[in-house]
């Protein structure tokens, strides 16, 4: 991409006056002002309210020109930043069975964020901005796309270390090939790839749960976690409440100060026994994370997964998930993306889009429908947002209807975030000129391309007939797949190639159908 439509503008530490502010609780709060009410910036587009860490997140900063700016529709975007890509590895999985994916399980954020990107990186901890975008062939709609990058995992130096629990589920429906026995090979080869000062505990659950290696060691201990993972044998039914539970217990009992504590759940979330209650489940998940800052990975296993539940339980335990349908997503996730990963470089980061009403007429946000935060809640430190860790980008894609003739400022990005060690705020921030948009979606950089066409698959695969508006400039499926394929050949990226398989697979149940 043009380095001239990135401009990174400011990198600002705000001081925190209140450290107890920080994690009272990761739901709005109460008394927010009227987007009406609010104040602009210097050009005269939506600014978010300054929170100076010691007021209530309602109390804000006008200067003396301050007017009301409200256009409809809202030109103001907020959410908190996710990581997630299990709803495209299960819509992979489900299409190479055959069969198309059920709509609601199809988040186009989790498809976009699969796959590898171009942006620049930060030397230390935080993010950089970069925001790009191109014109689509729909008149006066662009394609606008939002990066924002951690600094590199194998740069990451001397990592604080991991207590890992791991949180198997051991139900009959595990049996299934490409479930236990997929999750004890990788966990396997991960405890070969952990360092000496990590720590490892295993808790496995079906009609009920069992701890079946405490707190462990690594350095001295190898074989010790071995025996207990071959030991792993699949039995009944699907107790995720009693497993979210006593995994969580076991993580606060090997809780260690100064290390990365995580929870590490292995399931095809189906739970049929026990406490089923997701809210139930997700409380206790809630209430860990606040006062111990443990966080939860999930990785979901089967062709019959519970998604949905999965998703919730990773969002409100702070943390991401990933679904493995084979030996080799699997080895990755476990014996290199969890191994080098478990250092985090930002925690409640948030991500807010201020697009300007003097060039911009409409915007839609593309997917991150469970993750909006409001928009006086951004500087708001108390307000939960997503954990980052090294290595990893997080991209934002969104539709803009733009005015006609427009030309100037089209948008600013923001994201904040707090340290993981201090929690002192950082916020970074980058902008994008209408004159920065490329004349077509499919004559940007190739990894532009890659995202706008992950986008518009996930857009097709959700469809239409539900009340959902489509994305601008969407093209067939026969003609999105020929597009893939040039993609891999360019990038020369497996991953790529994997899309333009699925897009094929996804074409030919379409016709059938």
């Amino acid at each position: 991409m043009e380095r001239d439509h990135v401009r990174r503008l400011r990198g600002a530490l705000l001081a925190l006056t209140a450290g107890g502010l920080l994690l009272t609780g990761c739901s709005a709060q109460d008394g927010g002002m009227s987007k009406a009410d609010r104040s602009t910036d210097e050009r005269g587009f939506p600014a978010a309210p300054e929170y100076d860490g010691d007021s209530g997140p309602d109390e804000q900063k006008n200067g003396d020109d301050s007017r009301e700016f409200a256009p409809e529709p809202d030109l103001l975007s907020t959410f908190a930043l996710d990581v997630d890509t299990a709803s495209y590895g299960y819509a992979r999985r489900t299409l190479a069975e055959g069969r198309l994916p059920d709509p609601s399980t199809v988040r186009p954020e989790e498809f976009v964020n699969s796959f590898r990107q171009d942006y620049d990186r930060p030397d230390g901890d935080g993010f950089t901005v970069t925001v790009d975008g191109a014109r689509t062939a729909r008149e006066d709609w662009s394609l606008v796309r939002v990066g924002l990058a951690t600094r590199p995992a194998e740069d990451s130096g001397e990592r604080p270390p991991a207590a890992l629990t791991f949180v198997v589920d051991i139900s009959g429906s595990m049996a299934e090939p490409g479930r236990l026995d997929l999750a004890k090979d990788s966990l396997g080869v991960m405890t070969d790839r952990l360092r000496d000062d990590d720590s490892v505990a295993l808790v496995t659950f079906s009609d009920e749960a069992e701890r079946v290696l405490k707190p462990t060691r690594v350095g001295g201990h190898r074989d010790e976690i071995h025996d207990a993972i071959d030991s792993l044998e699949p039995t009944d039914s699907t107790n995720l409440g009693a497993g979210v539970e006593t995994g969580y217990e076991t993580a606060e009992d090997g809780l260690r100060k100064g290390a990365t504590n995580r929870v590490v759940l292995v399931s095809d979330a189906l739970a049929n026994t026990g406490d089923t209650d997701a809210d139930t489940i997700l409380e206790r998940i809630a209430s860990e994370r606040r006062e111990h800052g443990i966080t939860l990975f999930g990785v979901g296993v089967g062709s019959d997964y519970g998604d949905a539940l999965m998703e919730r339980l990773a969002d409100k335990g702070d943390g991401h998930t990933v679904y493995v349908s084979g030996e080799r997503e699997a080895h990755k996730v476990f014996s290199q993306d969890l191994p080098r990963n478990v250092d985090l470089t930002a925690r409640d980061a948030k991500a807010q889009v201020a697009f300007d009403p003097k060039t911009v007429k409409e915007v839609r946000l593309i997917g991150y429908d469970n993750r909006q935060v409001a928009d006086e809640d951004f500087r708001d430190d108390r307000v939960d947002g997503g954990e980052v860790g090294p290595g990893h980008t997080v991209t934002a894609l969104y539709a803009v209807r733009t005015a006609p003739d427009a030309d100037g400022h089209l948008a600013t990005a923001s994201v904040r975030w707090l340290d993981p060690r201090t929690r002192a705020p950082h916020e970074e921030s980058g902008d994008i000129e209408t004159g920065a948009l490329e004349d077509s979606v499919w004559s940007t950089s190739p990894r532009f391309q890659v995202t706008a066409t992950a986008a518009y698959f996930a857009d097709t695969l959700r469809g239409s007939g539900d009340g959902r508006t489509t994305l601008p400039g969407r093209v067939r499926l026969g003609e999105l797949a020929e597009r893939a394929d040039e993609l891999a050949s360019t990038t020369e990226d497996r991953d790529v190639s994997r899309l333009a398989e699925a897009i094929r697979r996804a074409n030919r149940l379409t016709d059938r159908g």
